[in-house]
């Protein structure tokens, strides 16, 4: 057993009862005209307390959405058009926006993509990390600057209270990406929500931010949903992985049994276009094709035009669950099973 399926296997949070954040059939739809088109259909998933959930897929697959959907930031013509979020048991998705803003930050926060436009280019980093502080926790003043500084040195910024005083473009990508996760921490959140938070990034630096979020969590037992399209950061640091397709999660389950076993072709497709180190290749695997746009998504599963294993049954309607323990997948040939090496 490798290192990694071996940290797979033990890194498990400890489940508690009832779960953090609960999205139920949850759709939303981009309106215009009077025409409605559904970028996220019918996605259920549950994170629990202390639990890193990645959501993978291509570009264009929904991940994103499911996370601004969470934390209420769609604007019209975007909106949530049927289902549910709940947090903590209490629905969040039909809050006033005045609840919104309380919930936001203090109790989930987000990690933006872009460092650089998450930032405000105009005012210090001191100015942005405590008037956060002072937003959402009861410290002031000294106290809050204090925290600030304290925030940028678990960071692993340098010298923080040098640091403080300086502009967004006076520090490195690395180190803005830094500084926007100093500012999702500083509302002491129980849930992040990580979009594509190593994007962009080297892989020295990958690394570091990886384990920075790993020990944050342990540290201090925040959930986190982490949107990327890299398997192998999600092999890294999930605990749990749900494979985004067309507005769709078509498989989710423990990192492990996803990652040995995938059961959607999707998801097999996705791991086997990962090289092996040591193997020489004289081309790359690929999944043929592209996923459909929003508003010409076929009928039944979207991936029958590119999946190797289609069948008449599967343009004829979405397929049945294929459930096993904690993982499930939405595919008619699920239960054969599959290992990807």
């Amino acid at each position: 057993m490798t290192a990694t399926a071996a940290r797979l296997e033990s890194d498990d949070p400890a489940h508690e009862a009832a779960p953090l954040l609960e999205a139920r059939g949850l759709t939303v739809s981009l309106t215009r005209e009077g025409r409605g088109v559904d970028l996220v259909r019918g996605v259920s998933f549950t994170v629990m307390p202390g639990e890193i959930l990645g959501l993978v897929g291509e570009s264009g697959a929904g991940k994103s959405m499911m996370g601004t959907a969470v934390t209420g930031l769609l604007d019209r013509p975007l909106a949530i058009t049927a289902g549910e979020i709940l947090y903590r048991g209490r629905r969040i998705d039909n809050l006033p926006p005045s609840e919104l803003r309380a919930l936001r930050g203090r109790h989930i926060a987000t990690i933006f993509q872009d460092p650089l436009t998450a930032l405000n280019p105009v005012f210090s980093v001191e100015r942005q990390l405590v008037e956060t502080i002072e937003a959402h926790t009861p410290l002031r003043g000294p106290a809050a600057r204090d925290e600030a500084v304290a925030l940028l040195a678990r960071v692993g910024i340098p010298a923080p209270e040098k640091r403080l005083a300086s502009y967004p473009h006076e520090f490195s990508g690395g180190m803005r990406q830094r500084v926007v996760i100093a500012l999702a921490l500083a509302g002491r959140p129980e849930l992040i929500i990580a979009d594509e938070p190593t994007t962009a990034l080297d892989v020295s630096v990958q690394g570091q931010i990886i384990e920075l979020l790993r020990d944050l969590c342990a540290e201090r037992g925040m959930a986190v949903i982490l949107v990327t399209h890299d398997m192998g950061v999600i092999a890294t640091l999930a605990h749990r992985v749900a494979v985004a397709y067309a507005g769709r999660i078509v498989e989710i389950g423990p990192v492990a049994e996803v990652v040995r076993h995938p059961r959607h072709p999707y998801t097999r497709g996705l791991m086997a276009a990962i090289p092996a180190i040591g193997t020489r290749l004289k081309r790359l695997t690929q999944i043929p094709g592209a996923m459909p746009r929003p508003d010409a998504v076929p009928p039944g599963c979207a991936f029958a035009p590119r999946c190797p294993l289609a069948e008449p049954r599967c343009s004829q309607g979405l397929p049945p669950d294929w459930v096993e323990g904690n993982h499930r997948a939405a595919c008619w040939r699920a239960g054969e099973g599959s290992d990807t090496r």
